[in-house]
């Protein structure tokens, strides 16, 4: 079968020493930091076999990420962007959507034939952050596609503990919809996860800003827009972008390169509160959290989703007089995330979610739409497998 890999050097960055279990696993804490001269290639691998406890999918689309990205790019110093874990070489991709061709003896709720998507948090189960529910924390986690094998691949074999079905969509859409808006499902979870979960939630009628108009930016638009965001604004530096977020749902969008004073603009939108709620999903801390704080209402929570090598100050004392929350969030595991997730787009209470998909390409043509990727002008960019 056709996969996707990507290869690079090991080659710890000056200044830096790797730790044992780096060493011994190539398995980087921050690929930034140890992954240089990445390489990418369609290349043969021999198509999967099945465990007892795992599915085999043909895979159908799978988006390109914002990581997956970054694993393409280098810095001026030869080393990949992604500042995550990162395990080389490795078969990218993990916003998929396929089809169930085998099913395993021990896997019980699916089935040949089933439409499915499934979470890039491989959590283990059995260490205490697992244990105590907070999936997305694992202390042995294996993130598919960047430390472990992915989807940009005809097939894969994967734990049907990881999957969800989404034969319920066919209600709504057609079967390649369904394919398409499968692999939207992972991304979407990532913001619902800020939001909601770690965010825990707001009251409808609150006032939002999000920052970055990317896939998870142009999800937490989505969610924030059906739990009743008063009014919802978007900030990001591309207008293509910007435009995808109005027709997503944004009340206001502004470039941040190309608006005067946007500190009195937005306050003077939200009537001088500022934002109850800001969900941060550009990467960009040092520019974004000063502007963040300064926007923030009256016990406001700061979501930071995005994952950068960056540094910001803050001023403590504001945040202790503006009882304010800031507060990380990784993943989309747990939580009942995918489901309901399913459930709001079933529904009908997402139903902009195909707008964030502004191009789709053949695998044979993938080198092309991560060369695309980079312009960071599309909403999701999907490669079409099967």
């Amino acid at each position: 079968m056709k996969v996707l890999k990507a290869r690079a050097d090991w080659s710890p960055r000056k200044g830096y020493t790797p730790t044992d279990s780096e060493s011994s696993g190539r398995k980087a804490i921050s690929g930034n930091l140890l992954w240089k001269n990445p390489s990418f290639g369609i290349v043969d691998e021999p198509e999967p076999e099945v465990n007892a406890d795992e599915i085999i999918v043909k895979v159908k689309y799978c988006g390109i990420c914002g990581s997956d990205t970054h694993v393409y790019e280098s810095d001026t110093d030869g080393y990949i962007i992604f500042s995550g874990p990162a395990r080389l070489p490795c078969i990218l991709g993990h916003e998929y959507s396929g089809e169930i061709v085998e099913v395993g003896r021990d896997v019980s709720g699916f089935k040949r034939g089933d439409i499915v998507t499934g979470e890039s948090i491989f959590w283990c189960g059995r260490c205490l952050p697992c244990r105590s529910g907070m999936l997305n924390q694992c202390e042995n986690v294996e993130l598919m596609g960047l430390t472990t094998n992915g989807a940009f691949a005809e097939y894969i074999a994967v734990k049907s503990k990881y999957c969800w079905d989404l034969n319920s969509l066919e209600e709504r859409f057609s079967k390649d919809d369904v394919f398409k808006i499968g692999a939207l499902i992972e991304p979407l979870g990532c913001a619902y996860n800020g939001i909601f979960i770690s965010g825990n939630g707001f009251n409808p009628g609150a006032y939002a800003i999000v920052y970055g108009a990317g896939p998870i930016g142009l999800g937490a638009v989505l969610l924030l827009k059906a739990a009743g965001a008063a009014k919802l604004i978007v900030i990001d530096v591309i207008d293509k972008r910007l435009e995808i977020a109005k027709i997503m749902g944004a009340d206001y969008v502004f470039n941040l390169t190309k608006a005067d004073d946007i500190e009195k603009t937005l306050m003077d939108i939200t009537s001088g509160w500022g934002a109850d709620i800001q969900v941060e999903a550009a990467g960009a801390a040092n520019k974004t959290v000063p502007l963040m704080q300064n926007l923030s209402s009256k016990r406001g929570k700061i979501i930071y989703l995005g994952r950068a090598e960056a540094m910001s100050e803050m001023e403590l004392n504001k945040i202790v007089s503006g009882s304010h929350y800031i507060i990380g969030s990784r993943g989309h595991s747990g939580y009942g995330i995918f489901p309901n997730t399913i459930r709001l787009i079933q529904g009908g209470r997402l139903n902009a979610v195909s707008e964030m998909i502004t191009s789709v390409f053949p695998f044979s043509k993938i080198m092309e739409a991560f060369a695309l990727s980079t312009k960071r002008t599309d909403g999701k960019i999907l490669v079409k497998i099967n």
